[in-house]
């Protein structure tokens, strides 16, 4: 099934009714925009847990400073791999699809698992695993690690979005925690806040606003100021960003200004000299492996969510709507019978804490505050259940190869 858009974008001409409808409706709602139901049309076949790949498309920024011996390099290293990934995070869909459109709602315990594969051995293999660990509020939680240069990335992330004037405001919640084994130093990363722009229109985009803080245990401190393109002047998707040193604030040691869609340049501010100019168009990604839907679990992503994306993609809107529905019938189902045995549901690879330490130093030292009431907890990535999961895929894939013809033999040999 196909319809035709209109010259101004992401909306099929057939739809602009339900659409004005809709834009109504959210004007006049007073909630967290997410518990409402959108309509078929604006639907993204991607559940929100893959967006947590977008922080490791580009694995050899992400393991970059590792190889840094310079304590104050290192944290330039960190603020450049940050500012790669603002494209894919918030710009990549609007690119691929036209307009951005709202992602489906993960369900409790839904799992997103997959490698970025290096053919080069310089690299290492990066491994990416997110996590719903909650659904009322909506979590993702995520852990993303290369071993082989001992960096590893994890955080947690809810939103609430509200309407205001001709734009949805969209406030992240929750932060990320970038760790260099080698060095024994942690970064506490904040997220920034969004505005869903283009909605009268019918072809909706993110703009970035405030401010994102990266803020080191080496006493490194990393401002982004993000701005947008007004009425009258400046450039979509533009940033300033300062890094300075916890012993004296007032000194600027490098800046970086540009588009995080485009170009931005690295100065040294105190030699006004230019280092760097890095092109966010033309570094192109490393695309992640994930399982063949056939050998996915039933809580992956793409397994789970298959009939539904084939029925966006095909532009069969009644069918989304009656898959989508039995998906979460049946969340709802399960979720009401565990109520009532009182069971409460097992996260695979996180577990949430009260206090997170690490957090807790970095935190007070950029005047950052946790809201765990927001997010269900603090959630932290549990070393102990990983290696369990892995002992038991291992336990599984020996006996599975024992079962084959020649197995038990070869496995004996």
């Amino acid at each position: 099934m196909s319809s035709s858009k209109d010259e101004s974008g992401g909306i099929p001409a057939s739809n602009k009714g339900t659409w004005t409808s809709f834009l109504k409706s959210i004007a006049s709602f007073n909630g967290d925009l997410a518990s409402l139901t959108a309509p078929p049309f604006i639907l993204s076949g991607t559940s929100l847990t893959e967006y947590s790949g977008y922080w490791a498309e580009h694995p050899v920024l992400f393991i970059a400073p590792a190889k840094e011996q310079d304590p104050e390099k290192r944290a330039l290293a960190v603020l450049k791999w940050f500012l790669s990934t603002l494209k894919q995070q918030y710009s990549s869909r609007n690119e691929k699809l036209g307009s951005e459109k709202k992602p489906l709602n993960p369900f409790l315990g839904e799992l997103f698992l997959g490698t970025w594969k290096d053919e080069t051995g310089e690299i290492g293999d990066t491994v990416l695993i997110s996590e719903q660990v909650s659904h009322h509020p909506p979590v993702t939680a995520y852990s993303i690690f290369n071993e082989k240069h001992k960096v590893r990335l994890e955080g947690y992330n809810g939103q609430r979005a509200s309407f205001s004037g001709r734009t949805i405001t969209v406030k992240q919640i929750g932060h990320a925690k970038y760790h260099l084994d080698g060095f024994d130093e942690d970064y506490l990363i904040t997220l920034p806040s969004l505005h869903i722009e283009g909605l009268v229109y019918g072809s909706p985009y993110v703009e970035l606003n405030r401010s994102t803080l990266i803020q080191s245990s080496s006493g490194y401190l990393a401002k982004i100021d993000y701005s947008g393109k007004g009425w009258l002047s400046g450039k979509k998707n533009s940033f300033t960003a300062t890094l300075v040193h916890d012993s004296n604030p007032s000194q600027v040691l490098y800046t970086v200004d540009g588009q995080w869609t485009g170009d931005f340049t690295i100065k040294d501010a105190r030699t006004k000299k230019e280092i760097e100019t890095y092109n966010a168009k033309t570094n192109k990604i490393t695309p992640l492996t994930i399982a063949p839907i056939e050998k996915q679990g039933p809580l992956e992503t793409r397994r789970a969510w298959a009939k539904v994306a084939a029925a966006i993609e095909k532009g069969d809107y009644e069918t989304t709507g009656i898959e989508k529905s039995k998906i979460e019938n049946e969340q709802r189902e399960l979720r009401k019978k565990e109520k009532e045995a009182g069971i409460v549901w097992e996260r695979r690879y996180f577990t949430r804490v009260d206090n997170d330490e690490k957090f807790s130093a970095l935190a007070e030292r950029a005047g950052v505050v946790a809201e765990p009431e927001k997010t269900g907890g603090m959630w932290v990535f549990d070393q102990e259940k990983y290696h369990k999961v892995k002992e038991s895929e291992a336990a599984a894939e020996a006996t599975a190869t024992s079962q084959e013809p020649g197995g038990a033999l070869a496995a004996s040999a």
